[in-house]
């Protein structure tokens, strides 16, 4: 199935991924991917561990096109196994906001998205129709296979912990402090961390050792990423990651003694709402290292 991926180098489905080919226009609306410029495509390149740089106008240079950029990508991702990921990200609701902006209505803004989405996989069908392969989407995994033939793929029942999710919970968290709700803020930082532990070695095939020992998780993430201190290693970035280990400590602490998880007994951490905010601040952060990790991991 991974060679069925190479399919999507030809240069007319690389601009429809790209955004060069518009499909239709409707009410003002490009039907159409996002337009990628020269940096946008290395940027994108990078965000999926593959380094180009955008040379365009620099004689010394090797000037690539953004269909080449593209091209890389592909060949980049097909190689490492990331196609379904690559796609998935590139038709993710988020990249479509500046062609939906005008919309002012939510419902309207879902229909149409979901319309682009089906008309840029329908496009991208008609090309793959004459070799008899389609674009499927399964088990929100994007797959190219032949036609009429029937896939099952069995996954783990996942839940997906993403940076929209830890934006979201760390806004409420926010929330919970602009309204004096202290303890409740703790509880949704060490909700961040636990479910980014979870997902994170989840995704590697592995059960969560004891979701009930944040100190635990944290030790089996280390584990299977390789995130202990390394004497071949900067000393700087081994203080860094030693510093990670406070700060799943203390908000386990905090947690256990100053949350509404635990009630309220005689071990009652005494916060001020400044102190909250750095334990949100501090949660979210380590929980965007750990997904880049698990993202960036082989």
């Amino acid at each position: 199935m991974n060679n069925n991926y190479n399919l999507l180098r030809s240069k007319d489905i690389i601009a429809i991924l790209d955004g060069d080919f518009q499909i239709e226009e409707v009410d003002g609306i490009r039907i159409a991917m996002p337009y990628l410029s020269g940096p946008m495509l290395c940027e994108l390149s990078q965000k999926f561990g593959y380094y180009q740089e955008y040379y365009w106008g620099n004689s010394s240079k090797p000037n690539l096109s953004r269909w080449q950029y593209m091209d890389n990508i592909l060949e980049y991702v097909i190689k490492e196994n990331k196609t379904s990921q690559l796609l998935s990200y590139m038709m993710e609701k988020e990249r479509f906001s500046d062609s939906l902006r005008n919309l002012n209505n939510v419902n309207d803004i879902e229909k149409m998205y979901k319309y682009i989405i089906k008309k840029v996989i329908d496009q991208i069908n008609s090309i793959l129709y004459f070799g008899g392969h389609e674009l499927v989407i399964i088990n929100n995994q994007y797959i190219i296979k032949n036609i009429d033939e029937k896939i099952n793929i069995d996954v783990p029942n996942i839940n997906i912990v993403d940076r929209d999710y830890i934006k979201d919970l760390s806004e409420r968290a926010m929330k919970d402090i602009d309204e004096g709700n202290l303890d409740s803020a703790i509880t949704k930082s060490r909700t961040i961390l636990e479910e980014t532990f979870c997902y994170a070695i989840e995704i590697k095939g592995e059960e969560p050792s004891d979701s009930g020992d944040i100190g635990k998780l944290y030790k089996q993430v280390k584990d299977l990423y390789n995130m202990h201190a390394n004497k071949d290693m900067d000393k700087r970035v081994n203080k860094l990651l030693s510093g990670l280990e406070n700060i799943v400590q203390s908000i386990a602490e905090m947690r256990n003694n100053g949350s509404d998880s635990h009630g309220l007994g005689n071990k009652r951490v005494n916060i001020s709402d400044y102190h909250a905010r750095l334990a949100v601040n501090s949660s979210t952060t380590m929980a965007e290292f750990i997904l880049s990790v698990s993202q960036n991991s082989k």
